[in-house]
């Protein structure tokens, strides 16, 4: 039957016998290599960061999960009719690739590869056979790292509730303290729960283990719905008990054993009871529905038969979707290391603006009343080329205004950190956050700016404040929006930079809101026309008298 099947399959059937599938991945993985080379450069390096040190054992893991699979699925020694839609889903792999490499946002080339991934092993097994080894596949989403914009944010989150749950360990311990945004104040020492003491250190591996754990549990769907679900409140939990214990010893014995007991529970310490307290909710979940098997019975952690599965990628056969599919990316991946040799390379454009050390300190009748500086650490994290850093004072006015302006030169690593981001970490809340355009007057009429206009509070004190991001022209208020753009830009004109226009006032326990905010639009009035030769904006030059 098998040879009736090649005989009558003509030229197709030569192209599948021509080379065994070993040969055919290989030949697809070397003309890949070129279009993902950044992103893999991308992950070797977020894994030397102790929140990603886990990505190296993801590959292993996703590649046992696919033997295992590939167990259950027998030999097909038929043609395969349906391979297409996998080069369809290599071929927008290549797209994001090749977009990425071109804007410098490496880490959107590695989501790419794992795309690839996927588009591999769908023309290789065809769409009914391949889209099975979906598990082993989003597995290897847990080998990245989070976009910047997405870290900060959970980041800033998570260091929130674990600031809160040890202040409450603390306190229940009887020790007095108090938590201004993310720091605990015990009187004679002072904790900072910094990024590293987020929990993301956790998160991670509990989430892949986690999900590994759900794979291989022969139960309810529910049951590993919920373990997957637990992991992020369970990293949370047992971090917070860590700062608890740390702020108790700080309390009891110095800063000396509390950096010496920090140092020792935050690695594997931790991620082991994390997968402890996992292993005892399976174990109550199992017995919630009567299920006497052993934990290690109702996992099926069978390996025999794994090995021999890897000889069966010499079953795939060469095909013309195959070779089609990695004969355009090998040509595109040609291209882009030709690139500079054939001048195909799009070169940035010159970025001519006068630094803010010139910018003028009287703005009509405001007057700036000197410069200020950041702190090492805090110049560090913000990561700006450029920066003003000011209060105005008006002699109408009845507090000053603070105005500060971050320029970048380059976005696509890391960039402008969100103010929403950092102003919990602070201490302060925000009462209210709404993005709204206030028209401002110009040489060609009253136009808008589009800002977010925020409310914050800390005890007694409240402040508002407007902030925007300033993309080349572009007023926008939301950060992702503000990525968007800056992926556009990149793409398009190779530029990739911008600046986060922040202007802020104290509400004065006798004055109103619109009292304070007509003090933040009297300055943005004054300041918008000279922006343009800070931070490259479009607000049209005032008229010449």
């Amino acid at each position: 039957m098998t040879t009736t099947v090649r005989n009558t399959a003509g030229t197709g059937s030569a192209v599948r016998d021509l080379w065994p599938g070993a040969l055919w991945l290989a030949l697809a993985v070397a003309a890949a290599a070129p279009v993902f080379h950044e992103g893999i450069t991308a992950l070797v390096t977020a894994w030397q960061q102790p929140e990603y040190s886990h990505g190296p054992l993801i590959p292993v893991i996703s590649g046992y999960l696919f033997l295992r699979h590939l167990k259950a699925v027998p030999p097909h020694h038929g043609p395969v009719t349906d391979r297409w839609p996998g080069v369809l889903v290599m071929l927008v792999a290549m797209l994001f690739g090749v977009a990425g490499s071109l804007a410098g946002f490496a880490d959107i080339v590695a989501y790419a590869l794992i795309l690839w991934i996927g588009g591999v092993i769908l023309t290789s097994f065809g769409w009914r056979r391949g889209i099975g080894f979906w598990p082993a596949v989003l597995h290897l989403v847990f080998m990245l790292p989070l976009p910047g914009v997405l870290y900060y944010k959970v980041s800033l989150t998570l260091q929130l509730i674990s600031s809160t749950l040890g202040v409450e360990l603390v306190r229940a311990a009887g020790v007095p303290v108090f938590l201004d945004g993310n720091i605990i104040d015990l009187g004679v020492y002072q904790l900072q729960v910094a990024e590293a003491c987020s929990g993301l250190r956790y998160i991670f591996p509990i989430m892949s283990f986690t999900y590994i754990f759900a794979v291989l549990y022969q139960g309810p769907y529910w049951i590993k719905g919920t373990l997957l679900l637990a992991a992020l409140p369970l990293a949370v939990l047992m971090n917070s008990v860590r700062i608890g214990f740390i702020g108790v010893m700080v309390d009891n014995y110095g800063i000396g054993a509390a950096e010496g007991f920090m140092h020792l529970f935050e690695g594997w310490v931790i991620f082991l009871l994390c997968i402890g307290a996992m292993i005892l909710l399976a174990m109550a979940l199992k017995a919630l529905i009567g299920d006497r098997r052993s934990l290690v019975d109702a996992l099926d952690l069978d390996m025999s038969g794994i090995a021999p599965q890897m000889r069966r990628v010499g079953d795939i056969r060469g095909s013309a979707s195959l070779l089609g599919g990695s004969a355009v990316l090998g040509l595109v991946g040609g291209l882009m290391i030709a690139a500079p040799a054939l001048g195909l390379q799009r070169e940035a454009e010159p970025i001519e603006r006068t630094p803010f050390a010139a910018f003028p300190g009287t703005l009509g009748e405001w007057r700036a009343t000197g410069r200020g500086t950041l702190s090492d650490r805090v110049a560090r994290t913000l990561g700006a080329d450029d920066y003003i850093l000011t209060d105005f004072v008006h002699p109408d006015a009845t507090a000053p205004v603070n105005f500060w302006i971050a320029w970048y030169r380059d976005q696509r690593d890391g960039g402008v950190h969100s103010p929403e981001i950092c102003i919990p970490g602070g201490g302060w809340e925000i009462d209210a956050l709404e993005a709204v355009p206030v028209m401002i007057p110009s040489a060609e009429g009253r136009l808008p700016v589009l800002l977010n206009r925020v409310v914050i509070r800390k005890g007694m004190s409240r402040q508002l404040a407007y902030y925007w991001f300033d993309q080349r022209g572009r007023h926008i208020a939301s950060d992702i929006s503000a990525k968007g753009w800056l992926l556009w830009d990149a793409l398009t004109t190779g530029r990739s930079d911008g600046a986060l226009i922040r202007l802020i006032t104290p509400i004065l326990d006798t004055e109103t809101e619109e009292t304070a905010e007509a003090r933040l639009k009297g300055l943005l009035e004054q300041a918008m026309p000279v922006l343009p030769t800070y931070i490259d904006t479009d607000w049209p030059a005032p008229e010449k008298g």
